[in-house]
């Protein structure tokens, strides 16, 4: 089981989300981050920027968080309230899924299968493409 549990437990840890309730979803249900967001800035923006750093980090072993991880780095020039709430929710995700990883059985051979996809200039807000992977082992 290759996990970074200790760092997820690190970053909660820092953040002072221990005694916050946990939640199913990265992302909030239709929640639309955009550039055109008219909200407060941060006052303290390398909060946001450190934190979106240790979740970029994170999503090399949490497949399940990369999509909500590459969004958010999108807003790093210009961090504002609305997408700091965004990083808060996701760190509530990660409290309750604390020990999952990626899980490589021990066995005489691996065979791994991998698939990627593109989808171009599909971002609502960057015109930027999407892409995503998945590594199977069977």
């Amino acid at each position: 089981m290759l996990n970074q549990m200790k760092y997820v437990l690190d970053i909660i840890k820092d953040a002072s989300f221990e005694n916050y309730k946990v939640v199913c979803f990265p992302m909030q249900k239709g929640l639309k981050l955009s550039v055109d967001h008219q909200g407060d800035l941060l006052p303290d923006q390398e909060v946001y920027k450190r934190l979106v750093g240790k979740f970029l980090y994170l999503s090399l072993t949490r497949p399940d968080i990369a999509y909500n991880v590459q969004h958010l780095c999108q807003f790093l020039s210009q961090p504002k309230e609305l997408y700091y709430q965004a990083t808060q929710h996701l760190l509530k995700y990660l409290k309750g899924i604390v020990s999952a990883g990626l899980f490589y059985s021990v066995g005489p051979s691996l065979n791994l299968q991998a698939y990627s996809d593109a989808d171009w200039a599909s971002c609502a807000y960057s015109c930027k493409f999407l892409s995503g992977c998945y590594i199977d082992e069977s």
